[in-house]
């Protein structure tokens, strides 16, 4: 009798967690349609036509590109090239230097022949001490800061805001290279509607394209397999969820790869939080919050096409790192503004958005591996057949690389980047491979990730980089 019961309870278990990801999966299949819309609208409204009259117009809106750099000697010159040859002439750079202890103030002084030009402005957040202030005589539009750190990123970027003079602010990590017309195409929604609060755009892996004169010349899947399956991460998570979001009206997380925003916005609910784990989250939904509470229109906008380029961790421990700190701060988000969910004073964000993340994001992982460590024993022990254990496989396996497969559908529908035969071929068979054991692994990373988030563990672990083009 008791055998039976426990028979019983165990396969009940076992049932629900098929039932829970299968309805995971399904819930994201039911987005494509709201993303393939959202794709088709944007290429109507957002055309070469479109961009090109923003580089005539009188009076452009400012734009302060903030780039926080910490022992970022590898990629910061480069990244800074970049930047200076983009399209748009109504800008000015700021590098952030904050606290690195490598050479990235010394390589910037070498490559853009920075002087002291000490400068005095309004500081409306407070950050740790600055310790300098330089311009480049080769390039007037670029500034310097170097202070001491402050212990996050979100310090950095706060001392870049207060030294900004531009309306609109640009924050982008300083291993990102923009696309030339990068800045053409995210000022637009801010002329096409007042409301319009921040820009999110799509991010794309540079590992394995080449780069001619700090520019990507050639798009080309990498040969590092550990970066081949974040592209298709990457593609699942901005063409799919995000896209979904943005045709809301009801996006919660502008990447800190590439963020537009309005410094007044950002200043008005206090700039970046320096005890935020995921700040690049935490930010979009104070926007979200504070205006919607006042009862103001707010529009965050989202462009489906790689805005920017970022490079991707290609070592087991860099990934790792990464995930773990990913997880702490979804968790940590969500937490600190769980008084939205389910309030419909906030919209969409609160009725739709932040519940799915609390139900299938927050919840996802951690029933992906108890199924696994609960039916794999049951089978061997005979308390489930192999019958129902094939279809617990086959279930997660079709809907996973159904989901997928439909996020690289959406990618070349939006961004026309890997038309290669051989490189569309390699991506399938990528997503397929994914799910045998690359997506188990992240799904054990999370768990983890959720234990930190529970002991209160914080730090961003060790992140190795490459210059591009090595």
């Amino acid at each position: 009798m008791l055998t039976y019961a426990f028979t019983t309870a165990w396969v009940v278990l076992t049932l629900i967690i098929t039932v829970y990801l299968a309805a995971w999966n399904a819930t994201q299949l039911a987005m494509s349609p709201a993303a393939a819309m959202f794709i088709w609208r944007h290429k109507r409204r957002n055309t070469n036509r479109s961009r090109a009259i923003v580089n005539y117009l009188s009076a452009a809106p400012q734009v302060s590109i903030i780039v926080p750099a910490r022992n970022e000697e590898l990629t910061v010159v480069d990244s800074v090239r970049a930047l200076l040859g983009l399209q748009y002439e109504a800008r000015e750079i700021v590098v952030v230097n904050d606290g690195s202890e490598d050479a990235t103030l010394a390589v910037l002084e070498g490559a853009f022949q920075l002087v002291p030009a000490p400068a005095a402005f309004a500081e409306p957040i407070r950050t740790a001490p600055v310790r300098g202030f330089y311009r480049s005589i080769v390039a007037p539009e670029l500034i310097v800061i170097d202070k001491e750190s402050g212990g996050s990123k979100s310090d950095a970027v706060n001392a870049g805001i207060n030294a900004a003079s531009g309306t609109l602010l640009l924050v982008i990590d300083a291993d990102t290279v923009l696309e030339p017309d990068a800045l053409n195409r995210a000022v637009l929604p801010f002329l096409e509607d007042p409301t319009t609060m921040a820009v999110g755009g799509n991010v794309g892996i540079i590992n394995g394209c080449r780069i001619v004169d700090d520019r990507i010349v050639e798009v080309a899947l990498p040969t590092s397999w550990l970066a081949r399956f974040q592209i298709i991460e990457y593609m699942r998570a901005f063409l799919l969820f995000r896209l979904a979001c943005a045709s809301m009206n009801a996006v919660v997380l502008v990447s800190g790869a590439f963020g537009l925003f309005s410094r007044d916005a950002v200043i008005a609910v206090g700039g970046y939080d320096g005890t935020a784990i995921g700040e690049d989250m935490d930010l979009t939904i104070r926007l979200q919050r504070h205006f919607r509470a006042l009862g103001q229109p707010i529009r965050i906008a989202f462009d489906p096409n790689p805005l920017g380029w970022t490079q991707a961790p290609e070592d087991w421990s860099s990934l790792r790192s990464q995930r773990y700190r990913w997880r702490r701060g979804l968790l940590q988000s969500l937490w600190r503004h769980r008084g939205m969910i389910g309030n419909p004073r906030f919209g969409a964000v609160a009725l739709g958005v932040l519940p799915y993340l609390l139900i299938f994001e927050v919840f996802e992982p951690v029933l992906q591996i108890g199924g696994l460590l609960i039916a794999v024993p049951a089978f061997f022990l005979g308390l489930l057949d192999w019958g129902y254990l094939r279809l617990l496989i086959v279930v997660s396996l079709a809907y996973g690389i159904s989901v997928t497969l439909m996020a690289v559908l959406l990618s070349d529908m939006a961004t026309r980047r890997y038309l290669r035969g051989r490189d569309l071929a390699l991506l399938v068979a990528v997503v397929v491979l994914e799910h045998c054991g690359y997506r188990q692994l992240n799904a054990w990373w999370s768990c983890i990730g959720t234990i930190q988030a529970m002991r209160g563990q914080t730090g961003w672990g060790v992140m190795r980089r490459r210059a591009f083009g090595a």
